[in-house]
């Protein structure tokens, strides 16, 4: 299998308490989306930020995880519907908790509980808040 990158930029002007930033993704869907200091740590701030964003994501993978879970045991979902919180403590992401409801014909409790626990531990989004970060730094 190929490895397939996907790609995102942000610009940040000023400091951290009262600067503002922009973010666009490659595919275009966001193009210099704001976010600041307010819409990140304050009620009211305008804007996204990185946390909805991987809450975003982490909802987004695990869905599609959990509908490639059912259809390869032969079932197919007439609705999953899954939301993330991802909760800043301290600097820190402590944690990204996701919840699910779904309507599939013919598919038990247990089952669906199986299929749930294997997306939410092995969509992309959920193995990556344990890989190794790496980086490349320029100093202008």
């Amino acid at each position: 299998m190929s490895i397939i990158q996907r790609s995102a930029a942000a610009q940040w002007h000023g400091r951290g308490t009262d600067g503002t930033g922009q973010l666009s993704t490659g595919s275009t869907v966001l193009q210099e989306a704001r976010y600041s200091y307010r819409s990140r740590f304050a009620e009211g701030g305008v804007g996204t930020n990185p946390e909805e964003l991987l809450a975003a994501a982490h909802a987004g993978c695990f869905a599609m995880k959990l509908a490639f879970n059912l259809q390869s045991a032969g079932f197919t979902a007439d609705h999953i519907h899954a939301q993330c919180a991802v909760a800043l403590h301290e600097g820190c992401i402590v944690s990204s908790h996701l919840t699910v409801d779904a309507a599939v014909p013919g598919l038990s409790a247990e089952q669906f509980e199986r299929f749930v626990n294997d997306a939410s531990q092995n969509c992309p989004v959920s193995k990556v808040l344990q890989a190794t970060i790496t980086y490349q730094a320029i100093l202008a």
